[in-house]
C-alpha cells in the first residue's frame, strides 16, 4: 500500500479553505512528487465549484488546466484531487464513487460535520473503494 505524506501546514490551509467555503463543497486538484513507497503532496490547488453545491461539486475546466500546466512548469505530478463534505463523513459518496474515472489518482475528502475536522484518501477503481495511508507530518517528525 502507497503511502501519502500531507504536511500539517498544507492540511491546515486545507482545512480552512473548506471552513471558508461552507456550506458549499469546497474542491481541488493535489500535486507532488513520487517517493519510495507512495508519494508526498506539495501542493493542493484550490478550485471553484461552479456548481456551488453542499452535496457535490464539479472543477472548473479551465482551473483545471491552469493547474495543470503550473504543475508540469513547477515538476510536480498531478495525483488526484480533493474536495469536503460540509455534513457527511469523510468517505467517498455513491455519486463520488460513479465519476471516479481515473484510477491513478488519489480522492481526498475532508468531512466538516464534527467539531474536529477529517481527513481521508481513497483510491477508487471498477467501484471499488479502499482507503489510503494518508500521513499528516510536520518537519519535526516524519515518517
Amino acid at each position: 500500500m502507497k503511502i501519502i505524506r500531507l504536511n500539517y501546514r498544507i492540511y491546515d490551509e486545507l482545512v480552512e479553505y473548506a471552513k471558508n467555503h461552507l456550506p458549499e463543497e469546497a474542491c481541488g486538484l493535489i500535486a507532488g512528487k513520487e517517493t519510495d513507497g507512495g508519494f508526498t503532496i506539495e501542493k493542493v490547488y484550490y478550485l471553484e465549484n461552479i456548481d456551488h453545491a453542499n452535496d457535490h461539486f464539479t472543477l472548473d475546466p479551465k482551473d483545471q488546466m491552469t493547474a495543470i500546466k503550473d504543475m508540469r512548469t513547477l515538476g510536480l505530478k498531478p495525483l488526484g484531487n480533493w474536495h469536503s463534505h460540509p455534513e457527511s463523513p469523510s468517505r467517498p459518496s455513491l455519486e463520488d464513487i460513479k465519476l471516479a474515472y481515473d484510477s491513478k489518482a488519489s480522492y481526498m475528502i475532508l468531512s466538516l460535520m464534527a467539531n474536529n475536522p477529517v481527513l481521508n484518501s481513497f483510491h477508487i477503481e471498477d467501484g471499488q473503494v479502499s482507503k489510503e495511508d494518508l500521513r499528516i507530518y510536520s518537519e519535526e517528525y516524519y515518517y
